[in-house]
C-alpha cells in the first residue's frame, strides 16, 4: 500500500479545485460565444423634465402676478456676508423646481429694470417663466447651472435651416457664438438668435462682457428685449406683446404664464 502524505494530499485537493474552476471558465466563455454576453445593468438616467401646461387664460385678458424681490439694503445697513437676494432664492428655490442661482439672475434683472426702465414693469418671475420654457434655467440635456451663472456646457440650439417647423436664418455672427456658419442656431439659457443677441447683449454680472452663455447677462437682455419700445409688461395687453415677441405662440405665452403664476406664488409664500 503506498502511503500519501498530507502534504500532496492538500496539494492535490488544491489542483483539482483549480481544474473544476479552470472548467467552468472556459463553458463560461464558450456559452457567452453561443448565447452572447449578458446585457449590463441599466444606468438610471435623471428624469425628464414634467411637461409644461399651458395657463388656461385668453391672450392680452391680464398679465400674471407680481411679487417684487427683496432690494440690498443700503450698505451701512447690511449685515456682513448676508446676501438679501440669494437668501430670498434660496427660501424660493424651496417650493420651486428652479435653482437659486438661476433666481438670482433674474431677481437682478428684475430690480435693474425698476432702476433703468421703471415704466416697464417687468417682473423676474415672467423672466423665470421663459428661461424655463427656453432651457429649464440653464439645464437643458442635464446640464448644472452653475454658481458662475453658466450651464455646464454651452447650450447651442438646433439648426435653422427651414426644416418642419423651423425658421430659415442663414448665418449672421460668422459662427461665433453658434458655431454654425451656415446657418444660426440660438445660444444660452435664453436662447438668443446670435442677431438678436447682438441687438440686446449685456453685461449683467459687471465683468464687462455681455455672454449669452451667462446668465445673469442673458437675463437682463432679455427683459430689456421684453421691455422695447416703451412696453408695459404688467398690463394684459403689454404682456402678451411682449412675450409672444419672443416666442410668437400663443400656447408658448400661456405656458409662460402658468409658470409666471406658480413662481410669483412661491414668492409670496417663501416665509
Amino acid at each position: 500500500m503506498i502511503r500519501i502524505s498530507p502534504t500532496v494530499l492538500a496539494a492535490l485537493g488544491r489542483l483539482v479545485v483549480a481544474v473544476s474552476l479552470l472548467a467552468a471558465l472556459v463553458v463560461g466563455v464558450g456559452l457567452i460565444g453561443f448565447f452572447g454576453a449578458p446585457p449590463k445593468a441599466r444606468v438610471a438616467a435623471p428624469p425628464e423634465s414634467p411637461e409644461i401646461e399651458p395657463a388656461q387664460v385668453q391672450p392680452g385678458a391680464a398679465a400674471p402676478p407680481v411679487e417684487v424681490p427683496p432690494v440690498a439694503p443700503p450698505p451701512e445697513q447690511s449685515s456682513p456676508g448676508v446676501d438679501p437676494i440669494r437668501q430670498w432664492a434660496n427660501e424660493v428655490s424651496l417650493s420651486v423646481d428652479v435653482p437659486a442661482r438661476a433666481l438670482v439672475s433674474y431677481a437682478a434683472a428684475d430690480l435693474a429694470m425698476r432702476e433703468h426702465a421703471p415704466g416697464c414693469r417687468i417682473s423676474w418671475s415672467t423672466i423665470a417663466g421663459i428661461g424655463r420654457v427656453e432651457s429649464n434655467h440653464g439645464r437643458y440635456g442635464h446640464r448644472q447651472l452653475g454658481e458662475d451663472g453658466k450651464p455646464s456646457q454651452p447650450i447651442i440650439g438646433i439648426k435653422l435651416d427651414g426644416g418642419p417647423d423651423v425658421r430659415r436664418i442663414t448665418d449672421t455672427d460668422g459662427g461665433r457664438l453658434d458655431g454654425d456658419t451656415q446657418h444660426d442656431r440660438a445660444v444660452g439659457p435664453m436662447q438668443f438668435i446670435p442677431s438678436t443677441w447682438n441687438k440686446w447683449a449685456t453685461d449683467g454680472n459687471g465683468d464687462g462682457i455681455g455672454d449669452p452663455q451667462n446668465l445673469d447677462d442673458a437675463a437682463i437682455a432679455a427683459a430689456r428685449y421684453l421691455c422695447a419700445g416703451g412696453r408695459d409688461m404688467a398690463t394684459g395687453s403689454g404682456w402678451w406683446q411682449g412675450v409672444m415677441s419672443y416666442n410668437n405662440s400663443v400656447e408658448y405665452a400661456q405656458k409662460v404664464f402658468g409658470l409666471a403664476e406658480t413662481y410669483t406664488a412661491a414668492g409670496n409664500r417663501r416665509e
